[in-house]
């Protein structure tokens, strides 16, 4: 049996709505103000509330404002009960998280048909809820694994974008090419990250390229699966929207940088990035990636990124072997960027 919490100070209303919903089968929870109400809706966590507006010692605005910050009680549903000349501040209700409204008098049915919608509703959410996956990790567990090999792409420019893609293992690249068929790398992507979710997020065709920097391993995860990750739990959302507020302002300083910044700058700055993500900043970390992708990373010639890698090893700040760069002078390098 449904338990439905029906705050109203009007003792002849209260009654009224009580009987009303055991008739129908429902359990009436009765509260006669504000307080009483949140007390009893901490304790009992109702189905479903029905409140008046107007009351005393703490108005039903109140009543929906301390409940939506517990967690307990945050996500009942939650039907105001309005008088005529009360209905312009229904607006104020409806922002603050209310589902619905009936404006006084009402019909009986009228009462039945808002709470079976909104039931109905809630239940509908919860089991969407349930179907999605709880943890990140459990859509990977249920992802299918691709193997790339090296210099293999993973997707085309204007290719459709139907899966998020999360690296197990390699390094991938993500470049756009102009008309002339020059690269630009926007980023690199090492084990443990995702790539490919912002064509997701706007349901567009894919805007860039992604090909495997060496043999990588690569779990293709199902855009519905992902959408029903983030859409359905709030902390999820939160922390996706965070990671793609990052990966917007890094690309937009990028940009600028390409702009204002020498390439000694810019230089400098892309194998302290590199460093960072390849050995969490080490002092004497390595750095690998060939001549080729590290000069359209930094979006320069070749030959200049050649000269420029060889006037920091003659200055000391770098050594370079067999294709890797390795800081030998973490400080020098740091003061290039500014």
């Amino acid at each position: 049996m449904k338990k439905i919490l029906l705050i109203e100070d009007n003792p002849e209303m209260l009654e009224n709505l009580s009987e009303i919903l055991d008739l129908a089968g429902y359990e009436a929870i009765q509260a006669v103000n504000g307080k009483e109400g949140v007390t009893k809706a901490k304790a009992f966590l109702p189905d479903l509330i029905v409140s008046d507006i107007m009351m005393p010692e703490l108005d039903g605005f109140g009543v929906l404002n301390i409940l939506s910050k517990d967690e307990t009680t945050r996500n009942i549903p939650f039907i105001f009960l309005t008088a005529k000349t009360e209905k312009i501040d229904l607006r104020k209700g409806m922002s603050m998280g209310a589902d619905d409204y009936l404006t006084k008098p009402f019909e009986d049915t009228e009462l039945l048909e808002a709470i079976e919608v909104r039931l109905r509703k809630y239940e509908d959410k919860n089991v969407l809820n349930q179907k999605a996956a709880k943890t990140f990790e459990e859509i990977i567990a249920d992802s299918r694994l691709f193997k790339f090999k090296k210099k293999e792409f993973i997707y085309k420019e204007y290719a459709q974008s139907d899966y998020l893609y999360y690296l197990n293992s390699g390094k991938v690249k993500i470049y756009k090419s102009n008309d002339l068929g020059k690269e630009l790398i926007t980023d690199v992507h090492i084990e443990k990250e995702i790539f490919g979710y912002s064509n997701i997020i706007d349901n567009s065709n894919h805007t860039d390229n992604a090909v495997a920097m060496e043999n990588s391993e690569v779990y293709l995860i199902e855009k519905s699966k992902f959408l029903e990750f983030i859409l359905w739990n709030k902390n999820n959302s939160s922390e996706f929207l965070s990671l793609l507020t990052a990966n917007l302002k890094e690309k937009e300083a990028k940009l600028v940088n390409l702009a204002y910044s020498s390439v000694r700058k810019r230089v400098a700055e892309q194998i302290r990035k590199l460093n960072l993500k390849f050995n969490d900043g080490k002092p004497n970390g390595e750095v690998a990636l060939s001549r080729e992708d590290f000069a359209n990373l930094v979006g320069t010639a070749t030959e200049t990124l050649i000269r420029t890698l060889s006037d920091f090893h003659d200055e000391g700040i770098i050594e370079t072997m067999s294709g890797k760069i390795k800081i030998k002078d973490l400080t020098k390098l740091e003061k290039m960027r500014n």
